[in-house]
Parts: structure tokens; sequence; C-alpha cells
């Protein structure tokens, strides 16, 4: 079980009040579901329980019926009327992610979650989940299944489709989070509602689309290990909605190249906290940040092009030593620095490359030009000097190259806010 994660009560979050005098819940738990008349009556019970025994802030249960067939919206409505903070909603259209769009852009509360039907997700982690949330850290919240200390019990199908495709996203993306497909996450309402529009997918790609559009457009994600349980009983085609994923990858990826997938957003600054005594931190320091990372980045970049040069200019030229060298070290260059140091994760890479290869010509030419010169002036100059001029004038351009890269190369990749 997850260690409880200490929160104040519920009556320091002054929750607004509806009409009637109660309070507005703080957090709406949605359960989207289809033809599952057997497993809903026990979901919710086990739900609404331990959110009345062991949750400290105002909540509700939204149920979202989304085209089922069999009795499960008469059982929907009748438990919106025996348990209180229960509410049923249906909707004509199927599919996960349009339920979620839908119960999310109506909800009253300012975090908005979802959790499967089969409570496969261990109820321990809900707290830990919405914690920073409330606290004003971060504005998306996901339950991974992928870390150290999550307990995961799967066929070994599910899990291997599972690590696959989100080492994808991973390496094709960019992306800070390890599990884009568990059923149990929280968003901040007021967040993530400009993105709703912006997500093309109505089934399970929904949660994919979602955290990569959060992340390209500058909200935090936070990542809470749970205990997990598979459902044997899942309706889930594990080989055909993986398929469907890879699809709709390669559409966020065009998406995010041409820059389509920005979304103006609202500052950070100018969004209350959920909680009276939080405050949404920057970093203390971004710029000082930003130059040690990319001081390390051009460190072992300068290292690189050195030894590359040394080792083809046995065989070659200067020019064309240098040139080769160059490319190699600049791709390292640009790609470490729009992970690590300017936090492009993502992005219109299209265009940032061309800007990048502008740069690399320029450097080429300057490092070219330095290098030509004194072999043609000191034709009897030892290697020492050769190298220690091209290593100097590569470091000279490096300043030039912080400022264009923050500036301009990666500038049209930065969300978009509005005031």
């Amino acid at each position: 079980m997850n260690a409880p994660v200490a929160i104040r009560t519920k009556t320091a979050f002054r929750p607004e009040l509806a009409p009637d005098g109660t309070a507005e819940p703080v957090v709406d738990v949605v359960i989207p579901v289809l033809n599952e008349e057997l497993a809903l009556p026990g979901c919710v019970k086990t739900l609404h329980a331990f959110l009345s025994e062991s949750f400290p802030l105002p909540w509700r249960i939204t149920i979202a019926d989304n085209g089922s067939t069999d009795r499960t919206w008469p059982i929907a409505q009748e438990l919106s009327r025996t348990h209180e903070n229960v509410y049923a909603r249906r909707l004509d259209i199927r599919g996960r992610g349009a339920a979620l769009k839908q119960t999310w852009r109506e909800s009253p509360a300012a975090i908005v979650a979802y959790m499967d039907v089969d409570l496969s997700t261990d109820l321990d982690a809900f707290l830990p989940l919405v914690a920073p949330l409330i606290s004003g850290h971060s504005e998306v919240a996901i339950g991974t299944r992928l870390a150290r200390t999550a307990r995961v019990h799967r066929s070994a199908k599910r899990e291997i489709v599972s690590r696959a495709y989100n080492m994808i996203i991973r390496m094709g993306f960019g992306a800070g989070f390890s599990d884009a497909q568990c059923g149990f996450k929280a968003v901040r309402a007021d967040r993530v509602r400009p993105l709703l529009d912006k997500i093309a997918d109505d089934k399970w790609f929904f949660d994919t689309e979602l955290l990569l559009l959060a992340e390209y457009n500058g909200l935090r994600i936070h990542e809470t290990p749970v205990d997990w349980y598979e459902d044997v009983d899942t309706r889930v085609k594990v080989c055909r909605t993986a398929y469907d994923d890879l699809r709709g990858l390669w559409r966020m990826a065009w998406a995010m190249s041409t820059g389509a997938a920005r979304v103006p957003m609202p500052r950070r600054s100018e969004l209350a906290p959920l909680h009276p005594q939080a405050t949404i931190a920057e970093p203390r320091n971004p710029l000082l940040a930003k130059l040690l990372s990319f001081a390390l980045v051009g460190v072992v970049s300068t290292v690189l092009h050195t030894l590359l040069y040394l080792l083809l200019r046995t065989a070659w030229s200067p020019a064309m030593a240098n040139l080769a060298a160059l490319c190699v070290a600049t791709l390292f260059n640009t790609e470490a620095n729009r992970r690590w140091t300017f936090r492009r994760h993502g992005g219109p890479r299209l265009r940032a490359h061309f800007r990048a290869g502008l740069l690399f010509a320029l450097n080429y030419l300057v490092t070219t030009v330095v290098v030509t010169a004194v072999v043609q002036s000191l034709p009897e100059h030892g290697r020492g000097l050769e190298v220690a001029t091209l290593v100097v004038s590569y470091l000279a351009i490096t300043v030039f190259r912080f400022v264009a890269l923050d500036r301009w190369v990666f500038r049209s990749a930065r969300p978009t806010f509005t005031a």
C-alpha cells in the first residue's frame, strides 16, 4: 500500500458554495462506462465508501455512460438516486475519450479525474495523485505502473506491449512521462480545458494525446507510482489498440513538427492556486540553469568535435575533416540542448532543425576560415596550434549560438500564452 500523504483538512480549502448551500466539489472523479452493468454497482459503492471515509476534500463521482445498450444506464441512474454526490451523464457517442472530454468540460470541480470501472488501480494512490494539483506544483497527474516502486500484476503480453509503446513515446517525442495509458489520471480543469478542443481521438489514444499536448504546451506532469492488478475480464483488444495508438503517434508527430499542436494557454502566474496559501513556484534562476546545462553540453560537443577532427584529419583536408566532425557535433549539440537546456519536448522540429542548420553553416564558415588561415599563414605550424585555434573559434561562436538557440531556433516551440 502507498503511504498516506499529509494534506490540509477540507475546511482549509474554503470551497465555493452551490445555490443550495452545499460545497462545490473540489475533485470530480469520472467513471467512463460502456455496457458495464455487472461491474458498475460494485465500482461505485467501493469508490463512494473510500472517498467518504478517506478523502479530505469535497468530491463527487460522475458516471459517464457513452452509448451502452445493456442495463448500464438505468443502473447509473439508480446509483445517482441512492448515493450522495453521485451523478450520471449519458452520451450518445462511444469512446472513453469522448466521455472524458464532455464530462470534464461540464464539471464544476477545480480538479477533474478519471479511473477505470474495474478499479484495477489501488485507491490508496488517489490522494497522492491529486495532491500536486492542489498545491499548484503540477497541472496534470498520472498513475504509473512502470516506476520501480509500483507493484503490478498483469500478463506478459500486456507488459511487453505497454513497455514497448511507452518506449516509443519517450524516444520519439522526448516525453518525460513513463506510462501514457494507465487509467488513473487527474488534471486541473482550468489548465487542461484549452487542450480538449485539440484532442482529435475519442477512444483509447485520448490519454496519450492529452499528455503529449500538455507537455508540448508547457504543463507540468506529475507521476505517482501505483499498485495495479490486471482485470482478466477486460474488453481492451491490446494489439488492435496498440495499432491505433501508433497511427495516433504519427498524427501527433506531424502536428508537433508543423506547430499545429500549440494551444493558447493562460499564464501560470495568473491562475489562483487551489489552496489559499499555495504558490506556483518558478525556477529561482532559470537563466543560470540554462547556462550551466548549455555549458555542459558545449563541453561534451567540443570534445566530440575535436576527437572526430583529429581522427579524420589523418586522411582528409582541414576543411573536410572539420565539416564531418562539425556535422556530428552539431547534431548532438542541437538535440541535447533541445531536450535538456531549453526543455523543448516535441516542438516544430522541421523549423527548428532548419534554423539550427543555418547556425551550423555559420559555425562551419567561421571555424573553417580560421583553421585554413592558420594552415596557410603558418605552414610550419604544429598540429597542436591547429587544434587550439579550432577549439578557441568553436567556443567563441558558442556564445552567439546560445542566444540564437534560445531566442530564435526554439522560439516557435514555446507555448503561447494569453493575457
